[in-house]
Order: structure tokens, then C-alpha cells, then sequence
């Protein structure tokens, strides 16, 4: 759309919630409105906003601003900071609840109200997650949420799940204590998410029929995912918490397909003895491998956890990183597969690049999103076959390894058949305007548009997500 005196670009507030997992499909769905015409103001705590540049190797030109790039292809995206109420070097992974109480945005549909803005809510996990979220109320009703003992059957009422096992469940949903403060702000926040004008999801209808249908029967709903930068590459716009270790050149020297890649994400919290096992784990396995291990994976206070000589046991085969570009890595052709704690965007981006999956949750959606990965679209393999029992040894980490990158029988070649026939639908759904994620991004457009127009003539809107 032209910016004319006649005719004026719908303008988007897009506010990220502060985790790295967040903040890269914000970033991306910013770039891709801007691309089809609105004009973005981006809002990013100074906290984040300080991880990024300082991670940042050239920070002359990410100093002010992460979009300066993008600016100059065209895109007008207009960046700010904001407090979160803490100093800089308040260690907010230690203190995770006291940082969600004053951080996690549950506020937007007050802002939209006092403003006459419109209300959009941007789901960056899977629409299974977020309807499960949105039906609190049945699952309290039926006792699997928030009962001294909850239920442990098979949940088979929530409108668009056919049936999931209380072991499936956000790990939030499977806590016997809901008084914490992150309770009270989920509560809060999908009490927020029923007032949005339109709900986002990264997600794709054809992976999630009936989940997004029953949302759709709620609230204006749209798939429009995966989000990714444009042509799956580096994105123009940093993100990244850490620096970056380069590994493409490492990788150069595997033979296809011959090393597996482990990440447990950004955020999530893996224990001391776990962490053992794996390592322990790939010596046994013997295949080579990139490890992203932050330093911060126990605690923030404990930064010792490997095993005695582990990294001079591994050298040649392995490789230790604080962190990477993990586009560049797994769209390598030396990758094989990926141990991963099971993030939205780690699975979304191993789909796309036809990477099997080991699968290892920790945190929050996670546990849902394996559940997907594994049971229904059978593009995986679980670490712990026993997920009531969540101790690993390293033998079995060694064996599921072998599994999943020195598969022979052909059961385990039905993963990587899988898993192309899953990458086909992302393909199809991303694909010109015929794909299902670009009609209906091209139909939230519009009904935003129209919605701008009966609204006001401020033309503004506000992206959030719980």
C-alpha cells in the first residue's frame, strides 16, 4: 500500500515477549508485514535489546537500532526500547519468576482499549498449546488441572483434540500447585487472549485442522506459519542472545549426514545429572556431533557440569559451542539429526531442513509440541520411552542415538519418509498465493484493514502474545 495523503499504511506495534524463542518470530512476522505494506514500530526491552548488540560481533550499526539493515532494503520499521523494570545486570534467568511477574505482557487489551487500538495476539507455539491453554476451564472442571490429585485418564473433550494423555500437557497444566506466580499470570493472560480483535499463529492449517477450526469457531484465527527469513537463510535483522560460534567450517569435514546436532534451546533449565548422561552418552554413541551448551544449561551459579576430560575425549568428533546460527547449522548437509528439548522454532526449523528428531523436553510447551513431533506426525524418536519416568542413562542415550542416525531397519526409515511428506505441507502452505499460510495471512490483511477502517482513522494496531 502507497503512504498517501489518501490512502495511509496500516501501522503495527509489535511487542515481543523478552526469550530468544519469542523474540525471532516476532522479528521475522515484523519483516513480513512490512514487506506487504505496513509500517512497524517494534518494541524490545533494553535488556534484550543490550543481549543482542553485545552478542553482536560489528555493533556499529546494531547500537540504536536491529532494523537498520532492514531499513535499507526498504522496509519501514521504526525500532524502541523499554524498561522492564530491572537493572541490566539482574540475573533474570536466576530470578525467573520475580522477572515474569513484572515482564510477562498481560496488559494488551487495556493499552488497545484506552488507545481504540486494534488487538492482535501472535501465538508463537503450536495451536494445540494455545487451545489447550484457551480451555482451562473444562480441564478444571474435569480434574486434570488444578486439583489437589489431578486425574491422570485420557483428556478426550477439549473442542478440537481428539484425546491427549495428562503426560502430554504443558508442564504448567501438569503441576499440582497453581498458586505460583506464573499460574496466576497464565490465567491472566488467556483471559487477555479471548479479548484479542485476531489471534496469530506460527503454525499451518494443514498440520492442525481441527485444533485451529475449533479456535476459529472462537476468535478470528489464522495460520500463518512457519515465519521464517526470507529464503531460510541468515536473518538481516540480529536476534541472537549470544555470540555466534562459526561451525559451518567444521561441518565442511563430516561426511553427509554423519553428525547430530544437540540443543536444549535458550532458555529452558536441564539438570546436572542429565547432562552427564548425554555426554557420557555421545562417547558411547561414538558419532560426531555439534553441541550447543550454554553455560547457564544447569544455573546461572553453576557453570561446572561435564564430565572430567570430556571435551579431550571428544575432540575430532565433537564440538562444544555456547551458541550458533542454528539455520546455518542444520541446513548443512553433515547434519543427520537433532537432540533437542523439542521449542517450537527448533522443530518447525528441523521440518523444513528434513532433520529426524531425538527428542528430549524440559520446559513448558515442550512436553505438547514432542507429542506432535512423535506420536502424530512421527517425525521422531523419544529420548525416555517412559515419560512418567524421566531418568536417562547414558546407555540409553547411546542407543537412541545409533537409532536415529545409523538407521537400518525400515521402521526407522518411515522417520525420514515423515518427515518429507511433513515438509511438503510446510512447503505447499508457504507456497505463491495457493499455499494456505499465504491466503490467510493475505486474508488477516485484509480483515485488519477493514477493521482499521470501522475502528478509527488512526490506523494502529498492537501486536502481542501471551
Amino acid at each position: 500500500m502507497e503512504n498517501n495523503n489518501n490512502h495511509q499504511n496500516p501501522h503495527a506495534i509489535i511487542v515481543s515477549y523478552p526469550l530468544q524463542g519469542h523474540v525471532i518470530p516476532c522479528v521475522h512476522l515484523a519483516m513480513k508485514l512490512a514487506s506487504k505494506g505496513f509500517t512497524i514500530t517494534f518494541v524490545n526491552t533494553q535488556s534484550i535489546h543490550h543481549q543482542i548488540t553485545k552478542a553482536t560481533s560489528n555493533q556499529t550499526d546494531h547500537d540504536n537500532d536491529i532494523f537498520s539493515d532492514a531499513r535499507k532494503s526498504g522496509l519501514d520499521i521504526r525500532y524502541k526500547t523499554v524498561s522492564d523494570g530491572f537493572p541490566l545486570g539482574f540475573d533474570r534467568s536466576l530470578n525467573h519468576d520475580q522477572f515474569m511477574a513484572d515482564t510477562f505482557y498481560v496488559w494488551s487489551s487495556m493499552i488497545s482499549i484506552k488507545y481504540n487500538l486494534i488487538n492482535i495476539s501472535f501465538w508463537t507455539e503450536p495451536a494445540l498449546v494455545l487451545n489447550l491453554y484457551y480451555h482451562l476451564d473444562l480441564l478444571r472442571a474435569h480434574g486434570h488441572f488444578a486439583s489437589i490429585d489431578n486425574r491422570e485418564d485420557t483428556i478426550d473433550y477439549i473442542p478440537g483434540v481428539r484425546a491427549i494423555e495428562p503426560k502430554d500437557l504443558m508442564s504448567y497444566l501438569q503441576a499440582t500447585d497453581t498458586s505460583t506466580i506464573v499460574h496466576k499470570i497464565i490465567f491472566k493472560a488467556f483471559e487477555d487472549v479471548k479479548m484479542a480483535d485476531f489471534i496469530l499463529c506460527n503454525t499451518v492449517q494443514e498440520l492442525e485442522p481441527a485444533t485451529l477450526s475449533a479456535l476459529q469457531e472462537k476468535q478470528p484465527t489464522y495460520a500463518i506459519g512457519p515465519i521464517f527469513p526470507t529464503g531460510f537463510t541468515k536473518s538481516p535483522v540480529a536476534t541472537s542472545l549470544w555470540s555466534e560460534s562459526e561451525c559451518t567450517q567444521w561441518l565442511h569435514n563430516k561426511p553427509p549426514k554423519s553428525v547430530l546436532y544437540v540443543s536444549f534451546g535458550s532458555y529452558a533449565h536441564a539438570s546436572k545429572n542429565d547432562i552427564v548422561e548425554i555426554a557420557e552418552g555421545l562417547l558411547l554413541s561414538e558419532v560426531n556431533f555439534i553441541w550447543v551448551l550454554r553455560p547457564d544449561i544447569v544455573s546461572s551459579d553453576e557453570t561446572e557440569f561435564l564430565p572430567v576430560g570430556f571435551e579431550e575425549n571428544i575432540k575430532g568428533r565433537g564440538l562444544i559451542v555456547t551458541w550458533c546460527c542454528q539455520i546455518a547449522v542444520i541446513s548443512h548437509s553433515a547434519i543427520g539429526g537433532f537432540l533437542t528439548h523439542c521449542g517450537w522454532n527448533s522443530i518447525l526449523e528441523s521440518i523444513w531442513c528434513g532433520i529426524p528428531l531425538l527428542c528430549f523436553p524440559l520446559l513448558t510447551d515442550q512436553f505438547t509440541n514432542r507429542k506432535l513431533a512423535v506420536d502424530d506426525w512421527k517425525i521422531g524418536l523419544n529420548l525416555c520411552d517412559d515419560n512418567n519416568n524421566k531418568t536417562i542413562t547414558r546407555k540409553q542415550v547411546s542407543d537412541k542415538i545409533h537409532r536415529l542416525m545409523r538407521r537400518k531397519s525400515g521402521d526407522d526409515d518411515e522417520l525420514i519418509k515423515n518427515i518429507k511428506d511433513v515438509k511438503r505441507t510446510i512447503e505447499n502452505a508457504l507456497s505463491s498465493a495457493n499455499g494456505s499460510s499465504e491466503r490467510n495471512l493475505h486474508q488477516f490483511i485484509n480483515d485488519v484493514k477493514a477493521r482499521i477502517i470501522k475502528l478509527s482513522k488512526s490506523g494502529s494496531a498492537l501486536f502481542n502474545h501471551a
